[in-house]
């Protein structure tokens, strides 16, 4: 295991310790919504969010008078993570499925079940309904992340969420993709040489 060969210190909670194996001397517990201090000046904060099968939470960590949510794995949320990511800066949120794409592709039905559940992920249009609720003139950046190979696209994702947040957010909407820390940059950083290069031919 990584975290023994290189003796790498773990946050995690309890259920993700053992699920995982970590080394215990290796491993501070914290619980949901008990403030966890990383360094000097940075403060994260544990809000559980529903998902089968696991004790998932998302973080907001606080830098520098900043908040940052970073939210993924979960089918629904609850007024309490509404409450906690209502305001932050920059939010970096799944938006995992089209709910069209999802339902008329190749899975199961047993697996569209459960993704779609309270327990799987958010589809491109819960995920537009709650940051319309956290929005605030605070908000600088949203990332999308987690999409569905499958059953989304990118440009469907930006679409759908953009839909909801239009009258709340003029910030950077970027989307990462699924198989590495690229990013897509869609609004935002008006006049730039790279949307000078996307504008239509006159």
């Amino acid at each position: 295991m990584v975290q023994k060969k290189w003796n790498i210190p773990v946050l995690a909670n309890e259920r993700t310790a053992l699920e995982l194996d970590l080394v215990p001397e290796l491993t501070t517990h914290f619980e949901s919504l008990d403030m966890v201090r990383v360094g000097q000046d940075l403060v994260v904060l544990p809000v559980p969010v529903p998902h089968d099968g696991s004790e998932n939470v998302a973080f907001v960590a606080s830098h520098g008078g900043e908040r940052a949510a970073i939210i993924t794995d979960l089918g629904s949320w609850t007024d309490e993570l509404i409450t906690h990511v209502r305001g932050c800066e920059h939010i970096s949120i799944e938006a995992n499925y089209d709910h069209n794409k999802l339902m008329f592709g190749p899975y199961p039905y047993s697996l569209k079940d459960r993704i779609s559940g309270r327990g799987g992920h958010l589809s491109n249009e819960q995920t537009g309904r709650f940051l319309a609720e956290v929005c605030t003139e605070a908000t600088r950046s949203i990332t999308l992340t987690h999409l569905s190979e499958k059953n989304n696209q990118p440009h469907i994702a930006e679409s759908t969420v953009l839909y909801f947040i239009d009258e709340v957010f003029s910030g950077d909407l970027r989307i990462s993709v699924q198989n590495g820390p690229d990013f897509s940059h869609y609004i935002g950083e008006k006049n730039t040489p790279a949307k000078q290069e996307k504008a239509p031919a006159k």
